[in-house]
C-alpha cells in the first residue's frame, strides 16, 4: 500500500499481485491446483481421427487385396494353359470327332483316378492316321520302347484333400462341372479354383450342380431353367448325404 506522503507526490499506486491460480474443489479444503496448459492445437482432434479411419481402411484394403490375390491364376494355377509332351488338342479330339471321355480315362467311373491313357490307345488310331507325322514321333517312340508318355497334370489338388472321380460320376457330377468345356480347349487348363470354397459350394447345394446320369459326359449339357427342383428329385433318386455329412471335415480330409 502506498504510504500519504507517496500519495501526496503523485506516486501511481501498485495494484495488488495476482496470480495463475484457479480454485479447485478442492480449495474448500485448502488446496489449490495449477491450471493444465493446451499442449495440442484443436486440429490434431481431427488429425487422429483421420489416421484411425485410414488405418482401418487399409486394414480392409490390404485383406480384400490379400484374398484376391488367393483366389487368383496366379495362386490356383486357373486358366493357366500347360504344355504336354505333344501337341494334344482335345478340342480336335474331343469336339470335332467325338471321342468320349472315357474312351482315355476309363477308369473315371470305377475308380478315385480318372486314369491316363497307355500309349497303345493313341496308337490305335495312328497307326492308320496321321502314321508318320513328325508331331506324333514321341508317340511312336514311346510305343517302340515301351516307355510311357509323360503327361503334365492339369488339375493336381493337395495331399491333404481326398477326391474320387467315380462317387462324383456316379451321383450326377458331369465332367464340364470341374473341368470346363474341354471340347473347346486345344491345350487343357484348370477352370475352376479347385479351393475349399469352391468344393463347399456344391456340397452344400448339389441339388443346383447335378445332371441325369446320361449327360454326365455331355459337354453341351446346361442346367434347365427349373434345376432346382429337378436337382432336388436328383438327390433322393441317388441318394446323395446332406449337407452336414457333405461339408464335414472328414469327407474330404482323411
Amino acid at each position: 500500500m502506498c504510504t500519504p506522503a507517496a500519495a501526496a507526490l503523485g506516486t501511481p499506486r501498485v495494484p495488488p499481485a495476482r496470480d495463475d491460480w484457479r480454485r479447485s474443489p478442492s480449495a474448500e479444503h485448502g488446496h489449490v491446483s495449477a491450471a493444465m496448459p493446451q499442449i495440442f492445437r484443436h486440429s490434431t482432434n481431427y488429425l487422429a481421427r483421420t489416421t484411425i479411419y485410414g488405418a482401418v481402411f487399409i486394414l480392409l484394403a490390404a485383406l480384400w487385396v490379400t484374398a484376391e490375390i488367393t483366389r487368383s491364376g496366379w495362386n490356383t494355377g486357373a486358366y493357366i494353359e500347360r504344355q504336354q509332351p505333344i501337341q494334344f488338342s482335345h478340342k480336335h479330339h474331343v469336339g470335332d470327332d467325338g471321342i468320349d471321355c472315357r474312351y482315355c480315362h476309363t477308369t473315371v467311373e470305377t475308380s478315385a483316378s480318372a486314369g491316363m491313357p497307355a500309349t497303345a490307345v493313341c496308337m490305335n488310331c495312328h497307326k492308320q492316321i496321321w502314321a508318320d507325322s513328325p508331331y506324333l514321333k514321341p508317340v511312336r517312340d514311346s510305343f517302340k520302347d515301351g516307355k510311357p508318355l509323360e503327361w503334365i497334370r492339369v488339375h493336381d489338388l493337395p495331399d491333404f484333400a481326398y477326391f474320387n472321380h467315380s462317387i462324383h460320376v456316379a451321383k450326377g457330377v458331369g465332367c464340364s462341372t470341374c473341368h470346363g468345356r474341354v471340347d473347346q480347349m486345344p491345350v487343357v487348363s484348370q477352370t475352376q479354383s479347385l479351393q475349399m470354397e469352391w468344393c463347399l459350394e456344391c456340397h452344400r447345394a448339389p441339388e443346383k450342380f447335378i445332371r441325369p446320369r446320361s449327360e454326365i459326359f455331355n459337354m453341351e449339357w446346361r442346367p434347365p431353367a427349373d434345376q432346382k427342383q429337378k436337382g432336388a428329385e436328383l438327390v433322393k433318386t441317388y441318394h446323395i448325404q446332406g449337407a452336414n455329412v457333405l461339408t464335414s471335415c472328414s469327407t474330404c480330409h482323411r
